[in-house]
């Protein structure tokens, strides 16, 4: 494996709920393993040479570790979820109010925040009249695809 496939294997394992990995292709071996209070560790071990413990780093924002709950929080309603990765922004800079906050009812069509991907501002749309129940993410933080952005009611 190159360094870019290792890579993008520690971003999705820090994002999955799996504490330990282990992938074994041709004469190299790739152990991932989760502690409780430490980063991501990657073992690669090739039969042609020594064993070499890579810690994640800390710098790269991508591939920094994710905090994992013991338990997954149980959303109660309806869900307006991420359509792609990025990062979430609740107002449109940060001198301005949110678009939305809990309570408010809201028409098909508006907006209720934005995703950044790649430097290209997302705006993310109510698709159905609702009443904005909760907002999961924080301000500017990172979101998967598909992850849930607010809990909804419909009216």
């Amino acid at each position: 494996m190159n360094f870019k496939e290792i890579k993008e294997l520690i971003e999705i394992f820090d994002a999955s709920n799996l504490n330990r990995l282990s992938i074994s292709q041709e004469n190299s071996t790739i152990k991932l393993q989760k502690g409780q209070n430490c980063a991501t560790a990657v073992v690669v071990e090739s039969q042609n040479a020594p064993s070499a413990t890579l810690q994640a780093p800390q710098s790269l924002p991508q591939i920094a570790p994710v905090a994992s709950a013991p338990v997954a929080p149980i959303l109660v309603g309806e869900t307006i979820n991420s359509p792609m990765v990025g990062t979430f922004y609740r107002c449109p800079s940060p001198d301005t109010p949110a678009y939305v906050n809990a309570g408010d009812k809201v028409k098909k069509g508006q907006t209720l925040g934005i995703i950044e991907a790649m430097k290209i501002m997302n705006e993310i749309e109510a698709e159905f009249d609702c009443i904005i129940k909760e907002i999961i993410p924080s301000d500017a933080t990172p979101v998967e695809y598909n992850s849930p952005l607010f809990v909804v009611e419909r009216i």
